[in-house]
């Protein structure tokens, strides 16, 4: 086997890993944001929805609710940072274990719902410094708009004859939130409150995966600057 074939399918292998992985993570969140929104009443992880709604919120003098879901939009932003600084600190797979022990403590904090909220936006915004990108192409893990934006524009591309396929991995998060969605609000409608110990449990097996991938791989799926 040449050097140059053995690169391709190195590379190979770790996209399909990346890809996973994206998967994987998208679901989580997917479930996370249903069990969220059926729960709470608002979204912990579609901030574009929270922007809109803390907006019509505070023009119909509904000012405590446009107030908390301000103070989740600040609390995403934080969370990204964090992530971020665990990312860097430790490695990749420690933003998942971190996730995991946020959203146990969200679990734990059934009976205070403010703070239920923000500490799942907390564990979501964190959650995207876990992968950023498969072999420089940029996905999103708690959001989909973006990936579908770039799906489309690909589509367009590829129906004006730019033979590029690379956009078609980003239907990969919104397969895997949309799966994960209908799972979390099934689990909700069958155990309630306590289905928000499922995603806990999840990112924890996520951690444990995760560790299995070379560091030279994981390095490849966050971005360096």
């Amino acid at each position: 086997m040449t050097i140059q074939r053995r690169r391709r399918l190195i590379k190979r292998q770790r996209s399909s890993v990346g890809l996973a992985l994206v998967a994987a993570i998208s679901f989580l969140a997917g479930m996370t944001d249903a069990m969220g929104l059926m729960s709470l009443g608002d979204f912990v992880s579609f901030m574009s929805g929270n922007t809109t709604r803390a907006s019509v919120a505070l023009i119909q003098a509904d000012v405590a609710r446009g107030v908390l879901l301000i103070g989740g939009l600040s609390t995403f932003v934080i969370g990204n940072a964090v992530g971020v600084m665990v990312s860097i600190r430790f490695r990749p797979h420690s933003v998942l274990l971190f996730v995991s022990v946020l959203l146990a403590c969200a679990a734990l904090l059934a009976d205070r719902r403010e703070m239920q909220f923000l500490l799942l936006i907390l564990a979501m915004g964190a959650i995207n410094a876990s992968v950023e990108q498969i072999e420089g192409l940029p996905v999103g893990l708690t959001y989909v708009t973006g990936a579908l934006s770039r799906f489309g524009r690909g589509l367009g591309r590829w129906v004006m004859g730019i033979r590029n396929t690379h956009w078609v991995i980003q239907i990969v998060p919104w397969l895997g939130m949309m799966a994960g969605a209908i799972s979390g609000a099934a689990l909700v409608q069958e155990i309630g409150s306590l289905a928000l110990w499922i995603p806990s449990a999840a990112a924890l097996l996520l951690t444990a995966v995760a560790i299995q991938i070379p560091r030279r791989w994981q390095s490849r799926f966050i971005q360096h600057r």
